[in-house]
Protein backbone atom coordinates (compact mmCIF):
# COMPACT_ATOMS: atom_id res chain seq x y z
CA UNK A 1 0.00 0.00 0.00
CA UNK A 2 1.12 3.52 -0.63
CA UNK A 3 1.23 5.68 2.49
CA UNK A 4 1.61 9.43 2.65
CA UNK A 5 5.16 8.99 4.02
CA UNK A 6 6.39 6.42 1.53
CA UNK A 7 10.13 6.18 1.98
CA UNK A 8 10.49 5.03 -1.62
CA UNK A 9 8.98 8.19 -3.21
CA UNK A 10 11.19 10.00 -5.80
CA UNK A 11 13.25 12.96 -4.53
CA UNK A 12 12.20 16.43 -5.77
CA UNK A 13 14.16 17.44 -8.86
CA UNK A 14 16.90 19.97 -8.20
CA UNK A 15 16.05 23.50 -9.37
CA UNK A 16 17.41 24.54 -12.73
CA UNK A 17 20.14 27.20 -12.94
CA UNK A 18 17.52 29.67 -14.17
CA UNK A 19 15.29 28.94 -11.19
CA UNK A 20 18.20 29.29 -8.77
CA UNK A 21 19.12 32.61 -10.34
CA UNK A 22 15.54 33.88 -9.97
CA UNK A 23 15.38 32.64 -6.35
CA UNK A 24 18.62 34.44 -5.55
CA UNK A 25 17.25 37.66 -7.02
CA UNK A 26 14.04 37.26 -5.04
CA UNK A 27 16.05 36.84 -1.80
CA UNK A 28 18.00 39.99 -2.70
CA UNK A 29 14.83 41.97 -3.27
CA UNK A 30 13.57 40.74 0.11
CA UNK A 31 16.66 42.12 1.80
CA UNK A 32 19.02 39.17 1.82
CA UNK A 33 22.51 39.94 0.49
CA UNK A 34 23.51 38.40 -2.85
CA UNK A 35 26.31 35.87 -2.78
CA UNK A 36 28.78 37.04 -5.41
CA UNK A 37 30.34 33.61 -5.42
CA UNK A 38 27.06 31.99 -6.43
CA UNK A 39 27.84 30.43 -9.83
CA UNK A 40 24.21 30.84 -10.79
CA UNK A 41 24.63 34.62 -10.82
CA UNK A 42 27.73 34.57 -12.99
CA UNK A 43 27.18 36.61 -16.13
CA UNK A 44 27.93 35.28 -19.53
CA UNK A 45 31.66 35.49 -20.22
CA UNK A 46 32.71 38.83 -21.66
CA UNK A 47 35.77 39.72 -23.64
CA UNK A 48 36.90 42.15 -26.27
CA UNK A 49 36.49 39.37 -28.79
CA UNK A 50 32.84 38.74 -27.94
CA UNK A 51 30.71 38.75 -31.11
CA UNK A 52 28.16 41.57 -31.45
CA UNK A 53 24.54 40.69 -32.10
CA UNK A 54 24.94 43.06 -35.06
CA UNK A 55 28.07 41.33 -36.37
CA UNK A 56 26.21 40.21 -39.49
CA UNK A 57 25.54 43.81 -40.58
CA UNK A 58 27.48 44.66 -43.74
CA UNK A 59 28.82 48.12 -44.45
CA UNK A 60 26.44 50.02 -46.72
CA UNK A 61 27.81 51.84 -49.75
CA UNK A 62 28.09 55.60 -49.59
CA UNK A 63 25.13 57.52 -50.96
CA UNK A 64 26.15 58.21 -54.59
CA UNK A 65 25.53 61.95 -54.20
CA UNK A 66 26.58 62.57 -50.60
CA UNK A 67 29.52 60.20 -51.13
CA UNK A 68 30.96 62.71 -53.59
CA UNK A 69 31.28 65.24 -50.76
CA UNK A 70 32.92 62.65 -48.51
CA UNK A 71 35.60 62.05 -51.15
CA UNK A 72 35.95 65.79 -51.78
CA UNK A 73 36.51 66.51 -48.07
CA UNK A 74 39.36 63.98 -47.96
CA UNK A 75 41.18 65.58 -50.92
CA UNK A 76 43.94 68.00 -49.77
CA UNK A 77 44.29 69.66 -53.18
CA UNK A 78 43.93 73.48 -53.14
CA UNK A 79 42.18 73.43 -56.53
CA UNK A 80 39.56 70.82 -55.64
CA UNK A 81 36.00 71.58 -56.73
CA UNK A 82 32.77 69.97 -55.50
CA UNK A 83 30.03 69.95 -58.13
CA UNK A 84 28.16 66.98 -56.69
CA UNK A 85 25.70 68.17 -54.08
CA UNK A 86 22.81 70.40 -55.06
CA UNK A 87 23.38 73.37 -52.78
CA UNK A 88 23.77 76.97 -53.91
CA UNK A 89 27.12 78.70 -53.51
CA UNK A 90 28.05 82.36 -53.90
CA UNK A 91 30.56 83.65 -56.44
CA UNK A 92 33.12 83.17 -53.64
CA UNK A 93 32.11 79.53 -53.25
CA UNK A 94 30.41 80.07 -49.88
CA UNK A 95 26.99 78.88 -48.65
CA UNK A 96 24.37 81.63 -48.77
CA UNK A 97 21.83 82.60 -46.14
CA UNK A 98 19.37 85.00 -47.75
CA UNK A 99 19.12 88.46 -46.18
CA UNK A 100 15.35 88.12 -45.99
CA UNK A 101 15.75 84.83 -44.12
CA UNK A 102 18.07 86.45 -41.56
CA UNK A 103 15.57 89.29 -41.19
CA UNK A 104 12.68 86.86 -40.62
CA UNK A 105 14.70 84.88 -38.09
CA UNK A 106 15.56 88.04 -36.18
CA UNK A 107 11.88 88.98 -36.03
CA UNK A 108 11.07 85.54 -34.63
CA UNK A 109 13.85 85.76 -32.03
CA UNK A 110 12.70 89.23 -30.94
CA UNK A 111 9.11 88.08 -30.47
CA UNK A 112 9.09 87.15 -26.78
CA UNK A 113 5.58 85.74 -27.05
CA UNK A 114 6.81 82.84 -29.19
CA UNK A 115 7.02 79.46 -27.49
CA UNK A 116 8.42 76.05 -28.42
CA UNK A 117 5.21 74.04 -28.07
CA UNK A 118 4.43 71.15 -30.40
CA UNK A 119 2.79 72.01 -33.70
CA UNK A 120 -0.37 70.13 -34.75
CA UNK A 121 0.22 66.91 -36.68
CA UNK A 122 -0.36 68.73 -39.99
CA UNK A 123 2.03 71.54 -39.06
CA UNK A 124 1.84 75.34 -38.96
CA UNK A 125 -1.53 76.53 -40.31
CA UNK A 126 -0.23 79.79 -41.85
CA UNK A 127 2.63 77.95 -43.52
CA UNK A 128 0.28 75.39 -45.08
CA UNK A 129 -2.17 77.98 -46.35
CA UNK A 130 0.56 80.20 -47.82
CA UNK A 131 2.44 77.25 -49.36
CA UNK A 132 -0.67 76.11 -51.23
CA UNK A 133 -1.18 79.64 -52.57
CA UNK A 134 2.45 79.91 -53.63
CA UNK A 135 2.42 76.73 -55.68
CA UNK A 136 -1.19 76.70 -56.96
CA UNK A 137 -1.70 80.47 -57.28
CA UNK A 138 -3.67 82.76 -54.98
CA UNK A 139 -6.59 82.71 -57.43
CA UNK A 140 -6.64 78.93 -57.77
CA UNK A 141 -10.23 77.64 -57.99
CA UNK A 142 -9.16 74.55 -56.05
CA UNK A 143 -8.16 76.72 -53.09
CA UNK A 144 -11.31 78.85 -53.38
CA UNK A 145 -13.44 75.69 -53.33
CA UNK A 146 -11.52 74.27 -50.31
CA UNK A 147 -10.57 71.23 -52.41
CA UNK A 148 -6.93 71.34 -51.30
CA UNK A 149 -5.45 69.86 -48.16
CA UNK A 150 -1.88 70.84 -47.30
CA UNK A 151 0.31 69.34 -44.59
CA UNK A 152 3.74 70.51 -43.50
CA UNK A 153 6.39 67.84 -44.03
CA UNK A 154 10.14 67.34 -43.74
CA UNK A 155 11.26 69.13 -46.90
CA UNK A 156 10.72 67.54 -50.30
CA UNK A 157 11.82 64.06 -49.29
CA UNK A 158 9.38 63.92 -46.39
CA UNK A 159 6.56 65.32 -48.50
CA UNK A 160 7.11 62.63 -51.14
CA UNK A 161 7.26 59.89 -48.51
CA UNK A 162 4.06 60.99 -46.73
CA UNK A 163 2.27 61.15 -50.08
CA UNK A 164 3.61 57.74 -51.09
CA UNK A 165 2.55 56.16 -47.79
CA UNK A 166 -0.94 57.63 -48.20
CA UNK A 167 -1.26 56.29 -51.75
CA UNK A 168 -0.02 52.84 -50.71
CA UNK A 169 -2.84 52.68 -48.14
CA UNK A 170 -5.70 54.45 -49.91
CA UNK A 171 -5.21 54.41 -53.69
CA UNK A 172 -6.33 51.52 -55.87
CA UNK A 173 -3.21 51.50 -58.07
CA UNK A 174 0.13 50.70 -56.43
CA UNK A 175 2.37 51.35 -59.43
CA UNK A 176 4.22 54.63 -59.87
CA UNK A 177 6.06 55.62 -63.04
CA UNK A 178 9.13 57.79 -62.58
CA UNK A 179 11.24 59.41 -65.32
CA UNK A 180 14.42 57.75 -66.52
CA UNK A 181 16.67 59.17 -65.17
CA UNK A 182 15.45 60.85 -62.00
CA UNK A 183 16.72 61.92 -58.59
CA UNK A 184 18.30 58.82 -57.02
CA UNK A 185 16.20 58.96 -53.85
CA UNK A 186 12.87 58.66 -55.70
CA UNK A 187 13.18 54.91 -56.22
CA UNK A 188 13.82 54.25 -52.53
CA UNK A 189 11.17 56.67 -51.27
CA UNK A 190 8.38 55.11 -53.29
CA UNK A 191 9.61 51.53 -53.06
CA UNK A 192 9.93 51.55 -49.27
CA UNK A 193 6.46 53.08 -49.01
CA UNK A 194 5.08 49.98 -50.71
CA UNK A 195 4.64 51.14 -54.30
CA UNK A 196 5.91 49.25 -57.34
CA UNK A 197 8.32 51.55 -59.21
CA UNK A 198 8.49 51.56 -63.00
CA UNK A 199 10.12 54.05 -65.36
CA UNK A 200 9.11 56.04 -68.41
CA UNK A 201 11.53 57.36 -71.02
CA UNK A 202 12.52 60.97 -70.47
CA UNK A 203 16.08 61.90 -71.41
CA UNK A 204 17.54 61.36 -74.87
CA UNK A 205 21.35 60.92 -74.66
CA UNK A 206 21.69 61.50 -78.39
CA UNK A 207 20.19 65.01 -78.31
CA UNK A 208 20.82 65.62 -74.60
CA UNK A 209 17.22 66.79 -74.58
CA UNK A 210 13.75 65.38 -73.97
CA UNK A 211 12.70 62.05 -75.48
CA UNK A 212 9.15 63.30 -75.88
CA UNK A 213 7.96 60.53 -78.17
CA UNK A 214 9.27 57.87 -75.78
CA UNK A 215 7.62 59.63 -72.85
CA UNK A 216 4.22 59.68 -74.56
CA UNK A 217 4.54 56.05 -75.66
CA UNK A 218 5.42 54.84 -72.16
CA UNK A 219 2.70 56.81 -70.40
CA UNK A 220 0.26 55.76 -73.12
CA UNK A 221 0.96 52.09 -72.37
CA UNK A 222 0.80 52.52 -68.58
CA UNK A 223 -2.21 50.88 -66.88
CA UNK A 224 -5.19 53.11 -66.26
CA UNK A 225 -4.98 54.84 -62.89
CA UNK A 226 -1.22 54.44 -62.45
CA UNK A 227 0.62 57.17 -60.53
CA UNK A 228 3.09 59.28 -62.50
CA UNK A 229 5.88 61.29 -60.90
CA UNK A 230 6.49 64.59 -62.68
CA UNK A 231 9.26 67.11 -62.00
CA UNK A 232 7.44 70.46 -61.91
CA UNK A 233 10.47 72.30 -63.33
CA UNK A 234 14.27 72.07 -63.50
CA UNK A 235 14.31 68.27 -63.88
CA UNK A 236 16.93 66.63 -61.67
CA UNK A 237 19.44 65.43 -62.86
CA UNK A 238 19.08 66.46 -66.50
CA UNK A 239 17.91 70.09 -66.40
CA UNK A 240 15.64 69.19 -69.34
CA UNK A 241 12.00 70.36 -69.09
CA UNK A 242 9.06 69.93 -71.47
CA UNK A 243 7.83 73.05 -73.26
CA UNK A 244 4.42 74.50 -72.38
CA UNK A 245 2.96 72.81 -75.47
CA UNK A 246 4.51 69.48 -74.50
CA UNK A 247 3.18 69.83 -70.95
CA UNK A 248 -0.31 70.31 -72.40
CA UNK A 249 0.01 67.10 -74.41
CA UNK A 250 1.21 65.26 -71.32
CA UNK A 251 -1.77 66.60 -69.36
CA UNK A 252 -4.27 65.52 -72.02
CA UNK A 253 -2.80 62.02 -72.22
CA UNK A 254 -2.71 61.58 -68.45
CA UNK A 255 -6.29 62.74 -67.97
CA UNK A 256 -7.43 60.51 -70.85
CA UNK A 257 -5.76 57.51 -69.19
CA UNK A 258 -6.86 58.57 -65.67
CA UNK A 259 -3.21 58.62 -64.58
CA UNK A 260 -2.64 60.32 -61.22
CA UNK A 261 -0.05 63.15 -61.30
CA UNK A 262 2.38 63.41 -58.37
CA UNK A 263 4.49 66.55 -58.80
CA UNK A 264 7.87 67.04 -57.18
CA UNK A 265 8.49 70.78 -56.94
CA UNK A 266 11.96 71.36 -55.52
CA UNK A 267 12.94 74.43 -57.57
CA UNK A 268 10.01 76.85 -57.82
CA UNK A 269 11.48 80.25 -58.69
CA UNK A 270 14.98 78.82 -58.66
CA UNK A 271 14.83 77.61 -62.27
CA UNK A 272 13.73 80.68 -64.23
CA UNK A 273 13.81 83.26 -61.45
CA UNK A 274 10.01 83.56 -61.68
CA UNK A 275 7.83 81.81 -59.09
CA UNK A 276 4.71 81.74 -61.26
CA UNK A 277 6.47 80.56 -64.42
CA UNK A 278 8.04 77.63 -62.56
CA UNK A 279 4.62 76.50 -61.27
CA UNK A 280 2.79 76.54 -64.61
CA UNK A 281 2.99 72.79 -65.19
CA UNK A 282 1.21 72.14 -61.88
CA UNK A 283 -1.39 74.87 -62.35
CA UNK A 284 -2.20 73.45 -65.79
CA UNK A 285 -3.24 70.17 -64.18
CA UNK A 286 -5.16 71.88 -61.36
CA UNK A 287 -7.13 74.13 -63.74
CA UNK A 288 -8.80 71.17 -65.41
CA UNK A 289 -10.53 70.22 -62.15
CA UNK A 290 -8.71 66.91 -61.80
CA UNK A 291 -6.86 65.56 -58.81
CA UNK A 292 -3.12 65.57 -58.14
CA UNK A 293 -0.44 65.58 -55.44
CA UNK A 294 2.28 68.21 -55.08
CA UNK A 295 5.42 67.91 -52.93
CA UNK A 296 7.11 71.25 -52.19
CA UNK A 297 10.54 72.05 -50.79
CA UNK A 298 11.97 75.34 -49.55
CA UNK A 299 15.53 74.00 -49.43
CA UNK A 300 16.69 75.59 -52.66
CA UNK A 301 14.47 78.62 -53.21
CA UNK A 302 14.85 79.95 -49.65
CA UNK A 303 18.19 78.31 -48.92
CA UNK A 304 16.63 76.47 -45.95
CA UNK A 305 18.44 73.19 -46.67
CA UNK A 306 19.06 72.15 -43.07
CA UNK A 307 15.73 73.40 -41.73
CA UNK A 308 13.90 70.62 -43.63
CA UNK A 309 10.86 72.69 -44.63
CA UNK A 310 8.36 71.28 -47.11
CA UNK A 311 4.69 70.69 -47.78
CA UNK A 312 2.46 68.09 -49.38
CA UNK A 313 -0.68 69.43 -51.07
CA UNK A 314 -3.40 67.12 -52.34
CA UNK A 315 -5.93 68.57 -54.76
CA UNK A 316 -9.20 66.67 -54.51
CA UNK A 317 -12.56 66.65 -56.30
CA UNK A 318 -14.48 68.20 -53.39
CA UNK A 319 -14.02 69.86 -50.02
CA UNK A 320 -15.49 66.82 -48.31
CA UNK A 321 -12.96 64.47 -49.91
CA UNK A 322 -10.12 66.85 -49.05
CA UNK A 323 -11.20 66.88 -45.40
CA UNK A 324 -11.29 63.08 -45.24
CA UNK A 325 -7.93 62.84 -47.00
CA UNK A 326 -6.40 65.17 -44.40
CA UNK A 327 -7.74 62.99 -41.58
CA UNK A 328 -5.92 60.01 -43.08
CA UNK A 329 -2.73 61.99 -43.71
CA UNK A 330 -2.64 62.62 -39.97
CA UNK A 331 -2.63 58.86 -39.41
CA UNK A 332 0.35 58.54 -41.76
CA UNK A 333 2.32 61.34 -40.08
CA UNK A 334 1.63 60.61 -36.41
CA UNK A 335 3.60 57.32 -36.14
CA UNK A 336 6.25 58.58 -38.56
CA UNK A 337 7.45 61.75 -36.80
CA UNK A 338 4.43 62.93 -34.75
CA UNK A 339 4.54 66.52 -35.96
CA UNK A 340 6.94 68.73 -37.92
CA UNK A 341 9.50 71.24 -36.57
CA UNK A 342 8.39 74.83 -36.00
CA UNK A 343 11.37 77.05 -36.79
CA UNK A 344 11.83 76.69 -40.55
CA UNK A 345 8.10 76.82 -41.26
CA UNK A 346 7.84 80.00 -39.18
CA UNK A 347 10.59 81.60 -41.30
CA UNK A 348 8.72 80.73 -44.50
CA UNK A 349 5.36 81.91 -43.18
CA UNK A 350 6.88 85.20 -41.97
CA UNK A 351 8.26 85.92 -45.44
CA UNK A 352 5.24 84.78 -47.44
CA UNK A 353 2.67 86.78 -45.48
CA UNK A 354 4.55 90.11 -45.57
CA UNK A 355 4.38 91.87 -48.94
CA UNK A 356 7.69 93.73 -48.56
CA UNK A 357 9.56 90.64 -47.38
CA UNK A 358 8.02 88.55 -50.15
CA UNK A 359 9.24 91.04 -52.75
CA UNK A 360 12.70 91.08 -51.17
CA UNK A 361 12.75 87.28 -51.40
CA UNK A 362 11.77 87.42 -55.09
CA UNK A 363 14.72 89.74 -55.78
CA UNK A 364 17.20 87.48 -53.96
CA UNK A 365 15.72 84.39 -55.60
CA UNK A 366 16.07 85.88 -59.07
CA UNK A 367 19.68 86.83 -58.29
CA UNK A 368 20.46 83.17 -57.49
CA UNK A 369 18.72 81.94 -60.64
CA UNK A 370 20.45 84.56 -62.78
CA UNK A 371 23.88 83.64 -61.41
CA UNK A 372 23.31 80.00 -62.36
CA UNK A 373 22.17 81.01 -65.85
CA UNK A 374 25.34 83.13 -66.12
CA UNK A 375 27.49 80.14 -65.13
CA UNK A 376 25.88 78.11 -67.92
CA UNK A 377 26.78 80.80 -70.46
CA UNK A 378 30.35 81.14 -69.16
CA UNK A 379 30.96 77.37 -69.25
CA UNK A 380 29.51 77.06 -72.74
CA UNK A 381 31.69 79.94 -73.98
CA UNK A 382 34.78 78.45 -72.31
CA UNK A 383 34.29 75.07 -73.98
CA UNK A 384 33.64 76.67 -77.35
CA UNK A 385 36.77 78.84 -77.06
CA UNK A 386 38.84 75.72 -76.33
CA UNK A 387 37.42 73.94 -79.35
CA UNK A 388 36.22 71.09 -77.17
CA UNK A 389 34.82 68.34 -79.45
CA UNK A 390 31.04 68.00 -79.46
CA UNK A 391 27.97 70.20 -79.31
CA UNK A 392 27.73 71.78 -75.85
CA UNK A 393 24.64 73.89 -76.49
CA UNK A 394 22.66 71.68 -74.11
CA UNK A 395 24.45 73.45 -71.25
CA UNK A 396 22.61 76.69 -72.04
CA UNK A 397 19.37 74.96 -73.11
CA UNK A 398 18.98 73.05 -69.85
CA UNK A 399 17.62 74.86 -66.82
CA UNK A 400 17.96 74.90 -63.05
CA UNK A 401 20.63 73.80 -60.65
CA UNK A 402 22.00 70.86 -62.64
CA UNK A 403 23.46 70.15 -66.03
CA UNK A 404 23.63 66.66 -67.47
CA UNK A 405 26.94 67.02 -69.28
CA UNK A 406 26.90 63.78 -71.24
CA UNK A 407 30.26 62.78 -69.78
CA UNK A 408 30.60 59.06 -69.03
CA UNK A 409 31.84 57.48 -65.80
CA UNK A 410 35.37 56.99 -67.19
CA UNK A 411 35.61 60.66 -68.06
CA UNK A 412 34.22 61.64 -64.65
CA UNK A 413 36.85 59.46 -62.92
CA UNK A 414 39.55 61.10 -65.07
CA UNK A 415 38.41 64.58 -64.05
CA UNK A 416 38.44 63.64 -60.39
CA UNK A 417 41.88 62.01 -60.54
CA UNK A 418 43.63 64.57 -62.73
CA UNK A 419 41.79 67.79 -61.92
CA UNK A 420 40.30 67.15 -58.43
CA UNK A 421 36.80 67.92 -59.69
CA UNK A 422 34.06 65.95 -57.94
CA UNK A 423 30.72 65.12 -59.58
CA UNK A 424 28.37 62.15 -59.73
CA UNK A 425 29.40 59.30 -62.02
CA UNK A 426 26.49 59.96 -64.40
CA UNK A 427 28.09 63.27 -65.42
CA UNK A 428 25.69 65.54 -63.55
CA UNK A 429 27.22 68.80 -62.35
CA UNK A 430 25.75 71.36 -59.99
CA UNK A 431 25.94 74.69 -61.79
CA UNK A 432 25.31 76.38 -58.44
CA UNK A 433 28.73 75.20 -57.26
CA UNK A 434 30.54 77.02 -60.06
CA UNK A 435 31.97 80.55 -60.08
CA UNK A 436 33.69 82.77 -62.63
CA UNK A 437 36.98 81.79 -60.99
CA UNK A 438 36.41 78.03 -61.31
CA UNK A 439 34.79 77.87 -64.77
CA UNK A 440 38.16 77.82 -66.60
CA UNK A 441 39.38 74.92 -64.41
CA UNK A 442 36.22 72.94 -65.16
CA UNK A 443 36.41 73.72 -68.88
CA UNK A 444 40.04 72.54 -68.97
CA UNK A 445 39.02 69.31 -67.21
CA UNK A 446 36.09 68.62 -69.55
CA UNK A 447 38.24 69.35 -72.59
CA UNK A 448 40.93 66.96 -71.38
CA UNK A 449 38.38 64.28 -70.46
CA UNK A 450 36.74 64.43 -73.89
CA UNK A 451 40.03 64.39 -75.80
CA UNK A 452 42.07 62.01 -73.62
CA UNK A 453 39.69 59.75 -71.67
CA UNK A 454 37.53 57.13 -73.30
Amino acid sequence: MHGGNDSHSSPSPSPSPADRRINALVRHLQGSPLDAADPCLAAAPTSAAQISVFDHVVRAPEDPILGVTVAYNKDPSPVKLNLGVGAYRTEEGKPLVLNVVRKAEQMLVNDRSRVKEYLPIVGLADFNKLSAKLILGADSPAIQDNRVTTVQCLSGTGSLRVGAEFLARHYHQHTIYIPQPTWGNHVKIFGLAGLAVKTYRYYDPATRGLNFRGLLEDLGSAPSGAIVLLHACAHNPTGVDPTAQEWEQIRQLMRLKALLPFFDSAYQGFASGNLDADAQSIRMFVRDGGECLVAQSYAKNMGLYGERVGALSMVCRSADVASRVESQLKLVIRPMYSNPPIHGASIVATILKDRAMFQEWEVELKAMADRIISMRKQLFDALRSRGTPGDWSHIIKQIGMFTFTGLNSTQVAFMTKEYHIYLTSDGRISMAGLSSRTVPHLADAIHAAVTKAA
